[in-house]
């Protein structure tokens, strides 16, 4: 009596096939993972962002991540969130508040080459007494990007755009704060809240709070 050999599943030799009359169980099995390769192969990444903060440093993450993997094929969708839903205003005005941010390094935009790779750490008891500091660190972030030839949040958020990412405001925010919709951009694709944007976030492949 001739035996058929039995292999495990995830040890198939695709180049070897199996017929059905010959092993019905083994058959299924070589189809099903042929099958679920394919599926996989064919499936389009994606990536859900929940974005909370609204400031120049903070804003650079969830619009560098959304635009690379928008570039990549992926499917994106962000949901913006109390002082992240500033980030979809038409008309942005973003600083950088040092205080509070003991890891910022403050750069000089100007000078010799030396002399701009210091990093000014300058302590909270001095800055917080400083008229106009967070302006003037604004300032010295946004000369120091456009030195390194950095794009900026409306740039990196147009390209976001283009590429197909879709962006969601907390309609919840936008009532906390009393602001209207006309305060922000035509292409917002969404105002829901959070019980809206909670299965994406569960089904994507990557999801992140920022």
């Amino acid at each position: 009596m001739s035996t058929v050999a039995r292999v495990e599943p995830g040890q198939l030799d695709p180049s070897k096939d199996v017929t059905f009359a010959s092993d019905p169980d083994l058959w299924f099995e070589q189809k099903f993972e042929e099958n679920m390769k394919k599926r996989e192969e064919n499936r389009t990444p994606s990536m859900a962002i929940v974005v909370t903060k609204g400031s120049l440093d903070w804003a650079y993450p969830p619009f560098i991540l959304a635009s690379s993997a928008a570039a990549l094929g992926w499917d994106v969708e962000l949901f913006f969130t109390f002082y992240g839903l500033s980030l979809l205003k038409k008309d942005l005005d973003l600083g950088i508040s040092p205080l509070g941010n003991p890891a910022m390094p403050m750069k000089m935009p100007f000078g010799p080459e030396w002399f701009k790779n210091i990093n000014w750490n300058i302590p909270n008891a001095v800055s917080s007494n400083i008229p106009g500091f967070e302006k003037m660190a604004t300032g010295l972030m946004q000369q120091t990007m456009a030195n390194k030839g950095v794009a900026t949040i409306e740039e990196l958020r147009e390209l976001s755009l283009e590429a197909g990412v879709k962006m969601i405001a907390c309609q919840m925010t936008v009532d906390l704060f009393g602001w209207e919709m006309d305060d922000f951009l035509p292409e917002v694709a969404d105002w829901v809240g959070a019980a809206s944007f909670l299965p994406t976030a569960k089904d994507a492949d990557v999801t992140l709070f920022i």
